[in-house]
């Protein structure tokens, strides 16, 4: 995967991310409206991507990682609420995304699973 679609897709959902999240904190947006609306942002990444020319998949696993990467402050505090080690959060989050990549794109569940993992691992700090 490359590193500069990562570089691309990062700051692409982490201000929309941040902004449907501060809504919902604020009372704005319930739960289910912040899930649509980021859901909604994600398709809307992705076929920008893919009109880009970048493969459905690569896009796939570079929105799903980017994400965990964007995830990570919740996923340390539950976490510390659940008292577990962050690594079983974030390797449940990898997994469902490896996931869903192979499902709905046909890249190899394996593959898709270490794309993953090592662009979380190389943005995670």
């Amino acid at each position: 995967m490359s590193k500069q679609l990562m570089e691309i897709v990062l700051p692409r959902l982490a201000r929309p991310l941040y902004q449907h999240l501060e809504a919902f904190q604020l009372g704005r947006l319930d739960e289910l409206q912040f899930t649509k609306k980021f859901e909604k942002e994600l398709q809307r990444q992705h076929c920008w991507l893919a009109q880009r020319g970048i493969d459905v998949a690569k896009a796939a696993v570079a929105i799903h990682a980017a994400v965990i990467v964007l995830s990570l402050p919740g996923l340390r505090s539950e976490a510390d609420e659940s008292k577990l080690p962050l690594e079983v959060l974030e390797f449940r989050a990898i997994r469902e995304a490896a996931n869903d990549v192979a499902e709905n794109y046909g890249m190899d569940r394996a593959r898709a699973l270490q794309s993953i993992s090592r662009l979380v691992a190389r943005y995670a700090d």
